[in-house]
């Protein structure tokens, strides 16, 4: 199986959890972990499984306005948040705005605050629908990855994302027979 992740972070947190999903993943399977900003529509041409996932920012995808005020925290002096590599690129909106029709398996995942979604939101459940919209069929719930309101990924939240990439690997042999 060929799959691939594409990932937004602006601080970093998806980027980890993305990698991490990768490493679940892998064994036995080609998996390419990519930022956004460099995820050509070609690189899913010849994908069996498409991961996508993205920060939650104001209760679900990010948005322009939401991706500069990250921007914005990370230079603010005294800052605790650094950007990611690529956090100035395009977001998950726009890539989807110029994905066109994908037929192909997928899943979403998003990063957000620890508590009940009714209060966090969940960037994931944007990112599914878009998915279903673009004509990928989705093998699996929208997961959730979730960080400490001073921005770190809670204990444990790589291992659980390492471990959701082998039920993906899992659900993916299952859907195709």
């Amino acid at each position: 199986m060929r799959a691939v992740i594409v990932y937004e972070s602006m601080f970093g947190n998806t980027h980890k959890i993305a990698e991490a999903i990768g490493r679940g993943l892998e064994p036995g399977n080609d998996v390419v972990v990519v930022p956004v900003a460099r995820a050509a529509r070609g690189l899913l041409d010849d994908a069996d499984l498409v991961v996508v996932g993205g920060p939650t920012h104001v209760h679900g995808m990010s948005q322009e306005r939401t991706r500069e005020a990250a921007v914005e925290q990370a230079h603010k002096p005294g800052s605790q948040v650094t950007l990611d590599a690529d956090a100035q690129g395009p977001g998950l909106r726009d890539w989807f705005g110029s994905l066109g029709p994908v037929d192909t398996r997928a899943a979403a995942f998003d990063t957000r605050l620890a508590g009940p979604a009714v209060f966090t939101g969940r960037a994931s459940k944007g990112i599914a629908r878009l998915l279903g919209r673009h004509g990928f069929t989705l093998i699996a719930p929208a997961e959730s990855f979730l960080v400490t309101s001073d921005n770190e990924l809670r204990p444990g939240e790589e291992d659980r994302a390492q471990e959701w990439g082998g039920t993906l690997a899992a659900e993916f042999t299952l859907a195709s027979h």
